[in-house]
This record gives C-alpha cells, structure tokens and sequence, in this order.
C-alpha cells in the first residue's frame, strides 16, 4: 500500500507545463431527444450537433480554461474531423505538439444521446486513438517531464498510459487516472496513479463492490486503495464527492444546479483537478473547484463547449459560501 497522498511542497515555476494529458481525442456526435431509447427502440429527436471532445481533449481544454499551462499528447486521423479537433485545441490554449495525425486511422467518434433529464448514453469508436502507443509517448517524454500534472483515461491503449505514468512519476509529477470506460487495471499500473477519479458505477466494475449506498462506496474506496492508489475521489453527481487516502476520508457536498446535460461533467472534474493540484491548491480546496466545475458543465449542453472558466468556478463557489 502506498503512502497517503501529498502535494508537492511548492510548484515547480522551471517546469514547462502545468498539466499534460494523455488520452483521447474525439467529435462528438450528439442527438438529443426526450428520453433515450431502449434496445431495439427508436425515438425521434430534437436537435444534433458536432462538437470537439474526447475525454483527453475535454480534460485537457477543461484545464486549460481554469489557467493551467497545458498540453495535450495523442493521436487523430488525417480528416476533416481530426482538423477541427485541432483547431479546437488551439482555440482552447492547448500545446498540441503531442498529438499526431495517423493517415490510416479516422479520427475517434463518440455517438451521445441526451435526454431532458441531462442524462446521457455514449458509444465511442476510438479510431486513432487506438494508435496511441508507448514509442509515441517515449517521443514526447519531454512534454512529460515538464509537467507538474499529468492526467490519463482509458480511452487510448493502457501501454500509452502506463508509460506516461513512469515517466511522470521519475520525474515528480503527480498523475491522475480516469478510468472511464472502466477496464481491468493491474496492481502496477495502480501503483503508479497518485489520485483516481471514478464515477459510481466505474468504481463499482473495478472493484466489484455494489455502491448503492454510502457504505458501499466507501468499501469501494478502500478496496481501490489497498490495491496501490495513492488516493481516489469517487463522484457522485448531485450528491458530490468521496476522497479517500489511505489515512483520510472526506465528502465534497454537489451544488444545487439544473442538469442540462452532463456529458462532459467528469471530465470537467478531472481537469479542474488537475490544475488546482498543478497550483499547489490545498487539496479540500481542490477538490472543492472540481466539484464545482463538474456542475457548471451540467448546466450547458455539449462537450466542450461546456467546460467553464475560473470566473465561472469562482462565482460559484462565491454563491455557495455561507
């Protein structure tokens, strides 16, 4: 088992980056309907539209509007769609210098649906991310090594990330783990993740532990930190947040927001994360601005499109304060 998570004593000003994520880049392709169909089902819809995502690319733009140096390592295809998914990252503040195009490959589509609840069903076909190899993060190392942060999910093949994580930990960066779509994980590539940040029900398929209740999902919780984590935050959507190490256990209370569509709202978390650890943010605070960005992306349709700045977190969090 390993040490309970810390943050680094002071930021790093030589480092090149403050975040660099490892992952996925994806356009989505979101109808939205009034409910979503069941198998065999068709129901009509009420709107569609294209937009930027990927949860490596959502993570990366969500960091970035929050104010954190970032880079982005991964791959697209040589289309029209892998040009936009540049191009957004471009607008976005993103270093893309990571991301390669693979002339063989389409770029990664997601296929969402959303209904009036906010609630979202989501079939990803990874195209070029299946590309993302060990020797392309190698040629990046870099990149890595100038991070304070370095955040992956399991998106892109697990050797892209496993080799991500040694080099970001050699060199004293904290990383990050997403494990969305949940897989099976083993025990190093664990024991190489600072902080996790699952969902309920990714928590639940890692660990086999039934998360119906508050029990539940503190048993999830350690079960993932007697395996080598250094810490993980299970979100809870409208009920907040779990953080748990190895020493301490601590719950993030949600925000009373209208869920419009929540497609983006992890990644939000994730990355919001991300570059509140990359400033050397207390982690309660951290975890509270995580929290807060998840909820602000609810509340816009789209992917990242929705992911909001640090005036939008701020504002909340002024709003909520007694």
């Amino acid at each position: 088992m390993r040490n309970s998570y810390t943050i680094p004593a002071a930021p790093d000003k030589h480092r090149r980056h403050d975040v660099v994520v490892v992952g996925s880049l994806n356009m989505d392709l979101v109808a939205r309907a009034r409910r979503l169909p069941v198998p065999g089902e068709t129901v009509l819809g009420d709107d569609f539209a294209m937009v930027p995502g990927g949860k490596g690319a959502n993570q990366a733009v969500a960091a970035a509007r929050l104010g954190a140096r970032t880079a982005m390592i991964g791959c697209v295809g040589c289309d029209a769609m892998g040009d936009r998914l540049m191009d957004a990252l471009d607008a976005a503040g993103v270093d893309a210098a990571g991301v390669v195009r693979i002339d063989d490959q389409p770029s990664g589509v997601a296929l969402i649906g959303v209904d009036d609840a906010g609630e979202n069903a989501i079939i990803v076909v990874p195209g070029a991310n299946g590309a993302l190899d060990a020797d392309h993060v190698l040629h990046h190392e870099p990149l890595l090594r100038g991070a304070s942060v370095v955040i992956a999910q399991l998106e892109v093949p697990l050797p892209a990330i496993s080799t991500a994580f040694e080099i970001a930990s050699a060199h004293g960066a904290t990383t990050i783990l997403d494990p969305a779509p949940p897989r099976p994980l083993d025990d190093a590539l664990l024991r190489s993740v600072d902080l996790m940040t699952p969902n309920e029900s990714e928590a639940a398929a890692l660990t086999g532990v039934d998360v119906a209740d508050e029990e539940g999902i503190r048993a999830a919780a350690h079960e993932l930190l007697d395996r080598g984590l250094g810490a993980v935050v299970i979100t809870l959507g409208r009920r907040g947040a779990l953080y748990a190490d190895v020493s301490h256990q601590r719950r993030i209370e949600a925000f009373a927001i209208a869920t419009v569509d929540a497609t983006a709202a992890g990644d939000a978390f994730t990355g919001a994360l991300g570059a509140a650890l990359a400033r050397n943010a207390p982690v309660t605070l951290a975890l509270r601005e995580a929290v807060a960005a998840g909820a602000l992306a609810a509340t816009r349709p789209g992917a990242s499109s929705s992911l909001p700045t640090t005036a939008d977190v701020r504002e909340l969090l002024a709003a909520a304060a007694p």
